[in-house]
């Protein structure tokens, strides 16, 4: 049974090793979300989004707006729905420090590209669910037990200060 403390931890190591989401604005788009790579820098966010200023989610973004992620890893083992706030911060340092080529490939103007936004992703709320026992909640089932009881000590809900 890991704590939320653990949990929290896999979290971000997690995102870090991931990083792609399904990013959209809370109560807005229509629920329209959007798979963005994540950019971390130190163990609790923020967490960082280079976008095109011509989408839709950069174009609703006046002041911060609530918003939220969903994240499942690589191994299906954990899952989270993460809520904070996104803005548009460009900060020309955190730009300088992220940029890669993965990131250069989108913005043929470099770092200086005027349809480059930065986001800024804040997050204040998430739950977390681990996936450890997938194979054996598979045998449990074919034998008509009910797994359920192996995963609810395997969530977590956790604040973000």
């Amino acid at each position: 049974m890991p704590t939320p403390a653990e949990l929290e931890a896999k979290l971000w190591k997690t995102l870090k090793s991931d990083m792609t989401v399904m990013l959209g604005l809370s109560k807005s788009e229509r629920g329209h979300t959007r798979p963005m790579t994540a950019q971390i820098e130190g163990e609790h966010g923020p967490i960082w989004f280079f976008a095109s200023r011509d989408t839709e989610i950069v174009k609703a973004l006046s002041q911060g707006k609530p918003a939220a992620f969903s994240l499942v890893s690589k191994g299906h083992d954990l899952f989270a729905s993460v809520e904070g706030k996104l803005s548009v911060d460009m900060d020309r340092e955190v730009i300088a420090r992220l940029w890669n080529g993965f990131i250069a490939a989108w913005f043929e103007q470099g770092e200086d590209d005027p349809n480059l936004a930065l986001l800024r992703f804040d997050p204040e709320h998430a739950e977390i669910w681990e996936n450890a026992n997938n194979l054996l909640a598979s045998i449990k089932i074919l034998f008509g037990v009910d797994p359920k009881q192996d995963y609810k000590d395997n969530v977590a809900e956790v604040s973000f200060s």
